[in-house]
């Protein structure tokens, strides 16, 4: 059973979890290396400067934009059976930003879809 504790802003928190850095986790637990996870080759790998996270982070795209990315770079290389559901996810996600910028822009631009200020 876990002790249940009052901390200096008045909240109460369970004893038994405790917050830690994620540089102090990794050193006590670290994550192993797996290929299938860590820079899989489907999306460039660790050695490729356009590896798909690389260019997600340096454009910061966002998840619709970068699940673009990711899709159209794995597209047929994950699975050669599966390029044509790759694209099609790729589409399925630049289709979403696409609407989420044109119900901003309306948003911004028509009266009747004047956000709550």
């Amino acid at each position: 059973m876990s002790n249940m504790n009052e901390n200096n802003t008045g909240h109460l928190y369970d004893s038994a979890y405790t917050t830690v850095n994620i540089d102090q986790a990794q050193k006590v637990n670290p994550v192993p290396r797996n290929e299938a996870v860590d820079h899989p080759d489907h999306y460039g790998g660790a050695d490729n400067p356009y590896e798909a996270i690389k260019v997600i982070k340096a454009w910061d795209l966002g998840f619709c934009l970068g699940n673009t990315v990711k899709y159209i770079s794995r597209a047929g290389k994950k699975d050669p059976k599966k390029r044509i559901e790759d694209l099609r996810k790729a589409l399925w996600y630049l289709q979403q930003q696409i609407n989420y910028e044109v119900l901003d822009e309306l948003d911004r631009s028509t009266p009747e879809f004047a956000r709550d200020k």
